[in-house]
């Protein structure tokens, strides 16, 4: 890339960054509620609205509860929901009720669906909140999680969500050649138009620590680890293959999870594929800065924008946030510093 020769005074960079007006007009990139996807952990019940911990301001919410949510989601803008359960009982090595027509997740998306048409659903497909083990699938003997097994029962969890009326499938598990599976069941089903928005590059993360405990995985997990499927933080070539293989298969949006701590996966990705790809601002990251932002050590409205227009600065076409309502009623109220 060629720049201009300008060098002091006649180039006065601080001239355009004096005033509100010339700073919008040279803006590069923006932020609106069109980028943002809200994740929303849903349980069973009536009236039901119970705070996550280690996430403070995300609450697990029963059906009748998130059609409220939802109602706000549309009033700010914001295009799509991101569903995750909690899983009270019925968990079983082979989770079995992660594939249930009448089970809690296609429950809320028919809900949902009915009530809005309008607004995009997205589902999780992946087994960990459905197995006695906490594991992303089925394990053998020596604890290992067996691939090919593992993509059929999600092939049936797919194929049941869609059924319910599912927009979006999130696979988040990181079997080899589960996007394959699942599209290909798709089209044999006439599904044509559910979309499968890729999680491909997952890293086995620290982060993820405040969504096991929303999602109720983290008991069954105990001191199990899940690096022998999710990827190693210190790779990113193998990042960009597993998008390859992804979008080879079928996937519509790849995405990288998590987010802040990957901004060069995410430019890598992005360079190199020109696809919709997406970012997960994660569970860790988000307990983090609401910690900060309750220890008075950071400003809470600022660093919500900055956090989020990195993302999109790195190359995302929009991220999967828990801050997404904030942000969105934010920029509504022309709070958006960004």
């Amino acid at each position: 890339m060629i720049f201009a020769n300008r060098r002091f005074p006649a180039a006065r960079p601080r001239r355009m960054r004096k005033d509100d007006f010339s700073r919008r007009l040279m803006r590069e990139h923006t932020l609106t509620p069109n980028d943002l996807i809200y994740p929303v952990f849903v349980l069973a019940g009536e009236k039901r609205s119970e705070p996550v911990s280690s996430m403070p301001g995300v609450n697990r919410q029963s059906i009748d509860v998130l059609l409220r949510t939802a109602e706000e989601m549309l009033e700010l803008g914001i295009p799509m929901i991101s569903l995750f359960p909690y899983i009270e009982s019925g968990k079983t090595p082979l989770a079995e009720a992660a594939y249930d027509p009448e089970g809690l997740i296609p429950s809320a998306v028919r809900a949902l669906k009915s009530r809005f048409p309008e607004l995009g659903v997205m589902t999780d497909l992946a087994l960990d909140t459905y197995t006695s083990h906490g594991q992303d699938g089925i394990i053998d003997e020596s604890g290992y999680v067996l691939n090919d097994l593992t993509t059929e029962i999600l092939v049936k969890q797919g194929l049941c969500h869609a059924e319910a009326g599912v927009d979006m499938v999130g696979p988040s598990d990181m079997m080899d050649g589960r996007i394959g599976a699942i599209r290909e069941a798709f089209e044999n089903a006439g599904l044509i138009h559910t979309r499968i928005f890729a999680y491909s590059a997952k890293y086995a993360s620290a982060f993820y620590g405040p969504f096991r405990e929303a999602v109720g995985s983290a008991a069954n997990l105990g001191k199990a680890d899940k690096y022998t499927y999710q990827m190693d933080p210190a790779n990113i070539d193998e990042a960009v293959q597993e998008v390859a293989m992804d979008l080879e298969e079928g996937a519509d949006i790849v995405m990288i999870k998590p987010g802040m701590p990957y901004l060069d996966v995410i430019r890598r990705v992005k360079d190199t594929f020109r696809v919709p790809t997406y970012a997960y601002q994660v569970s860790g990251e988000y307990a983090m800065l609401q910690a900060a932002f309750q220890n008075g050590w950071l400003k809470r409205e600022a660093c919500i924008m900055e956090s989020l227009l990195a993302f999109k600065r790195a190359g995302a076409d929009g991220i999967l946030t828990y801050f997404a309502m904030d942000a969105a009623r934010l920029m509504k109220e022309g709070r958006g510093y960004y």
